[in-house]
């Protein structure tokens, strides 16, 4: 019995290895940490994103499809590539949170509007504002923390009915249903799963969020914010 469980180990270790030598190569990883905005990519896109010339892009892409990081998906003569699964983004968020905090505040991506405050992490909200529904989600009872995802209270079944969000829909989804996501600017949880991802498209669909150009960064706009004073008594 031990010695299958060593075997076990061995082979889980292997796994582990492989999966990190993958991700921790420089030119992966930047192709990675792109993807996070949600969109997907073409292999030239992502070659000047890794800075790299597109036959190495071609073959890094194809080892990431391989151990199912990424996947695929052809229109017409392309192929455009997005992660292969949510948890993908999830472990590029969380090893984001390795790298120590400087104490000078990071360059923003577009004039006056700082990278940190709102942003996309892959399908959901992220940065002090992601931060700040989370606690106000927690707080007033609709979630509750269990083995490290959300649980949906009665209370919030009520709240996200009237909110607009059909919790059944998404509770019958096999992604998960609500979890924790460490953010990097923040070091606190923001939160991820189907139910973050249908908080994101919400604000967008109702103009109280908008994407910035081609970044992940997200304005809130005065609507929005009255909108989650009423709905979560925050202010952002």
């Amino acid at each position: 019995m031990c010695f299958i469980n060593r075997l076990s180990l061995e082979m889980e270790l292997e796994n582990l290895v492989h999966i990190a030598g993958l991700i921790g190569e420089p030119a992966r990883i930047k192709m990675l940490w792109v993807l996070l905005d949600g969109r997907a990519y073409t292999a030239t896109e992502l070659s000047l994103f890794a800075d790299v010339s597109p036959q190495s892009a071609s073959a890094h892409l194809s080892k990431m499809v391989q151990a199912n990081l990424l996947k695929v998906s052809c229109q017409g003569r392309h192929k455009y590539f997005s992660y292969g699964r949510d948890e993908v983004a999830y472990a590029v968020e969380a090893i984001s949170n390795l790298v120590p905090l400087q104490k000078e505040k990071i360059v923003p991506l577009i004039k006056d509007i700082p990278f940190e405050y709102c942003r996309t992490c892959y399908d959901h909200i992220a940065g002090t504002a992601g931060v700040v529904i989370m606690d106000s989600l927690l707080i007033s009872g609709y979630l509750v923390e269990k083995d490290q995802v959300y649980d949906l209270t009665d209370k919030g079944v009520v709240f996200f009915k009237a909110f607009g969000i059909d919790t059944d829909v998404l509770l019958r989804q096999k992604r998960p249903f609500a979890r924790p996501c460490l953010d990097w600017s923040e070091r606190r949880s923001h939160l991820a799963g189907s139910l973050a991802t249908a908080i994101l498209k919400k604000a967008i669909a109702e103009d109280w969020m908008r994407k910035v150009g081609n970044s992940r960064v997200l304005t809130i706009t005065s609507k929005g914010q009255l909108a989650l004073y009423e709905a979560l008594g925050i202010k952002i």
